[in-house]
Order: C-alpha cells, then sequence, then structure tokens
C-alpha cells in the first residue's frame, strides 16, 4: 500500500539531498501493487511519456481510484507519487488539485530531465480528463 501524501512530504523532508529522494522515488514505485496484464491496454496508455506508462481509472461509488504502471524505475515511482496524490478522491478534488504545485513543493519539478516533467505532465492531465468525464 502507497504512504499517503503527507507521508511522502514528511519523508521528503527528512532526506537531505537529491539522491536520497531519488532512491525514495523508486522505492515508492516498488511499492506499487502489480499491474495485470489486462490493463495494459492502448486505452490505459499514458500519451507523451518517453517511457511506457499506463494508467488504470476505476469508479469506485463517488470516488476514483487509480492504479498505473511504468516500464522505467523511477518512471514508475513518479507514477506512485501521482497515484498517492490522486487516488480515492471524487473528481472535483481531483480537479482542484495541482499536481504539479505539489512536484515542486517536493523539489521534483527542478530534477526532473524535460522529458520525465512532459511524461509526469501527461499523467496529470489524463487523470484529469478522466476526472472531468466522471464529474
Amino acid at each position: 500500500m502507497l504512504p499517503s501524501l503527507a507521508d511522502i512530504r514528511e519523508t521528503f523532508d527528512l532526506l537531505d539531498n537529491w539522491e536520497d529522494r531519488y532512491r525514495y522515488v523508486i522505492d515508492l514505485g516498488k511499492e506499487l501493487d502489480p499491474l495485470p496484464e489486462a490493463a495494459r491496454t492502448e486505452e490505459n496508455k499514458v500519451r507523451g511519456c518517453a517511457s511506457q506508462v499506463w494508467v488504470e481509472t476505476i469508479h469506485d461509488g463517488d470516488v476514483l481510484r487509480f492504479r498505473g504502471d511504468s516500464d522505467a524505475h523511477i518512471v514508475k515511482g513518479l507514477v506512485a507519487l501521482i497515484l498517492a496524490l490522486y487516488s480515492g478522491k471524487t473528481p472535483q478534488a481531483i480537479l482542484d488539485t495541482d499536481a504539479l504545485a505539489v512536484f515542486r513543493d517536493l523539489g521534483l519539478a527542478e530534477h526532473l530531465t524535460p522529458q520525465r516533467s512532459n511524461g509526469v505532465r501527461s499523467m496529470v492531465e489524463r487523470i484529469r480528463r478522466d476526472a472531468e468525464l466522471a464529474k
């Protein structure tokens, strides 16, 4: 089970350097539940990511839950962070959450390559689109 965003922030505050934070993000990816092969569809594939990324949206009553995976370790960790941020929220709460601001607050924005930053934006846009459709 993924830690909460508050726990992730707390851990980031405890880590002194980017290398330790980078390893922590990779460890977050290792905590993701495996994405079933049946969910690795073209529909769930996130466009705009250099790595292969899948995000599955599950409607669970009034909230949306997400599962995801990537074929790259650091990207899988970024998927985990995004899922910790959005999964289990209502569509409106998802739309009200600024993931890119969270990434800036954590210091991740300045340490991601432009390609990875574009991938993060693509994942966020995909989740926001699904939230908009679910309203």
